[in-house]
């Protein structure tokens, strides 16, 4: 019983540490081909960026909206990569159904604009109440026919443009 009163909260905490850095999501989303990654819009000026633009389509599964990445003001930015940030309202429902919505839309997002999608651009994804009920395919069929009507499609077998 001594041994217990001797250790303090302190060690306790020091030797509990996590081992995983805090800033684990700040890597990329996804790597897609030719190494160009995906990463996150995480900051609410980012995501009004992205709706000031009013580029957006609603599919059943999830509203899209889009924005380029502006190559004159800043050329680091037009090198080849995607953002992509996620939302869901509470109009979706409890926690545990927001939170579903948005691994839906992660998975989707890992799967489909790797190889589905040009580069440089900023999207965000939008859930709705039918993200958490549609079927899968369903919803990949939505982000297809989303980035076609936004015009950042790419054909999976042409080579991914060097910019």
């Amino acid at each position: 019983m001594a041994f217990v009163a001797a250790w303090q909260p302190w060690v306790a905490a020091a030797l509990l540490q996590p081992v995983v850095p805090r800033a684990a999501n700040a890597f990329p989303l996804n790597v897609g081909l030719m190494g160009h990654p995906i990463l996150r819009l995480k900051r609410r000026p980012e995501f009004l960026r992205v709706a000031a633009t009013r580029k957006k389509w609603a599919a059943p599964g999830f509203i899209l909206q889009v924005k380029s990445h502006p190559a004159v003001g800043n050329p680091a930015r037009a090198d080849g990569f995607l953002r992509v940030g996620f939302t869901v309202s509470r109009k979706v429902g409890n926690a545990v159904n927001r939170n579903r919505a948005k691994r839906r839309l992660r998975a989707l997002v890992q799967e489909i604009l790797p190889t589905h999608a040009q580069v440089g651009y900023d999207l965000v994804l939008i859930g709705r109440r039918a993200t958490i009920d549609r079927p899968y395919t369903k919803l990949v069929d939505d982000l297809l026919k989303a980035l076609d009507k936004m015009g950042i499609a790419r054909n999976p077998s042409e080579p991914r443009p060097n910019r």
